[in-house]
């Protein structure tokens, strides 16, 4: 089975642990990595690279000292290596023109306000890694237990 990775990021540790605690049940089939930083993030996104391995989807809170969410998924559109990694900004505090920039400039797939409810979360990112998984030319039957079944049977009936 292809190792196919998930980073969540946010600077505050107890959000960090609600969001990974909301992706538990994906765990099994994709490895899942905290970050407290963009930097942290960028350094493990580089390791995942070296090690040949795939990024599906990075989760990431905006305000955060450093680097913010916005730059930081920006930055993962315009790299080549993680051209097909889906994104989600997950923030309490994006101003509307962070907003516009996200969808704009970071091509983020979707957008969470603080607080956010789990089961929608969990079924945003099982429909975004279905998408990367077709994308990728990855066989999704290892994945069939979390993928998201509508778009399993869409891409299934297109052939």
């Amino acid at each position: 089975m292809e190792k196919i990775n998930i980073i969540c990021v946010d600077d505050q540790e107890e959000v960090l642990d609600s969001v990974l605690r909301d992706l538990r049940p994906l765990a099994k089939f994709f490895r899942i990595e905290g970050c407290e930083s963009a930097a942290a993030a960028q350094t493990l996104m580089d390791e995942i690279a070296a090690d040949g391995d795939m990024l599906g989807l990075v989760i990431s809170d905006h305000v955060m000292p450093g680097k913010n969410g916005v730059d930081l998924l920006g930055s993962i559109s315009k790299d080549d290596r993680f051209a097909a990694t889906r994104k989600i900004l997950l923030t309490g505090q994006a101003t509307h023109a962070d907003t516009i920039r996200a969808v704009n400039e970071a091509h983020i797939d979707s957008y969470f306000e603080k607080p956010w409810k789990p089961h929608e979360l969990l079924a945003q990112a099982k429909h975004l890694l279905t998408l990367f998984i077709f994308d990728k030319g990855v066989e999704p039957a290892d994945f069939l237990p979390v993928l998201d079944q509508a778009v399993l049977l869409e891409r299934l009936r297109r052939g």
